[in-house]
């Protein structure tokens, strides 16, 4: 979505772009990723509500999969003649970062001789709450450069459009909480952090600095990450219940939940 805002009319541009309003404005926008936190305060969530949720939660992943891939893949094949052959330096940069971040985060949980231990909820909303502030950086840095390009007259997409699809990215963080009964809502404040913040670090950098690899490492990162968080996130929503029939139904809920989150992660994505 931050991509778009390059391609917008002329007349939109004012070349009185402000430090302090950027600031604001990536504020608002890092920060409305707070506005889904209530989902996580309901005390008494049914099981089926939070299966449901949590499909819900790996659709709006996916689809963001495919949104940061679609801003990344103009940039991997824009240096060459043929459409079909990439810039073999991003091509090399995209690899190595998707795959070390996947590694890493795989070594982290999984250390060498350790016995498998299932995966904590916490930490599962962290990896999550990472891969969407890599990929907030990045919508910062492209964001930062347009707005010191000019792109002024744009507080209503901004607060409208970004916030919204920012609520939407806050969503698949609080996913693996939903149920828990231990909540330190300290802890859960810094995790959201941790996924708006980048969107002012990365707007304050842009706004000075533009630079593309800088964009596909980022954006690399947040595909691996994300790619590591969809795999136990799935195990658990098709993990099997008890008696066979809520099974049945288990396994009914995530694949309308799956297609629904994807959908509402287009939907958003489309203002």
């Amino acid at each position: 979505m931050v991509s778009r805002l390059s391609t917008l009319a002329p007349e939109l541009y004012d070349p009185m772009a402000s430090f302090p309003e950027l600031v604001v404005l990536s504020s608002v926008m890092g920060f409305s990723i707070y506005l889904s936190l209530p989902i996580i305060l309901r005390k008494a969530v049914r099981s089926r509500t939070i299966t449901l949720l949590n499909a819900a939660a790996i659709g709006i992943l996916v689809f963001l999969l495919a949104d940061i891939w679609g801003d990344v893949a103009p940039i991997l094949y824009s240096n060459s003649s043929s459409p079909y052959v990439a810039d073999p330096t991003y091509v090399v940069v995209f690899a190595v970062c998707v795959s070390a971040c996947y590694l890493a985060l795989f070594s982290t949980e999984h250390p060498p001789g350790s016995r498998h231990r299932p995966q904590s909820p916490m930490g599962l909303a962290v990896i999550v709450a990472g891969a969407i502030g890599f990929q907030n950086l990045t919508e910062g840095l492209v964001f930062g450069s347009a707005w010191a390009a000019g792109a002024v007259a744009l507080s209503t997409v901004v607060l409208v459009g970004f916030s919204v699809q920012n609520v939407t990215e806050g969503f698949p963080i609080t996913a693996p909480l939903l149920g828990m009964a231990d909540r330190r809502m300290g802890a859960i404040a810094a995790i959201f952090l941790l996924g708006g913040l980048p969107t002012i670090v990365g707007g304050v950098v842009g706004f000075y600095y533009s630079n593309t690899t800088l964009i596909v490492v980022f954006d690399s990162l947040a595909i691996g990450a994300i790619l590591y968080t969809i795999v136990p996130m799935l195990r658990i929503s098709f993990r099997p219940a008890d008696p066979p029939e809520p099974t049945y139904l288990k396994q009914r809920l995530v694949y309308v939940g799956l297609v629904v989150g994807f959908l509402v992660g287009f939907a958003v994505n489309a203002i």
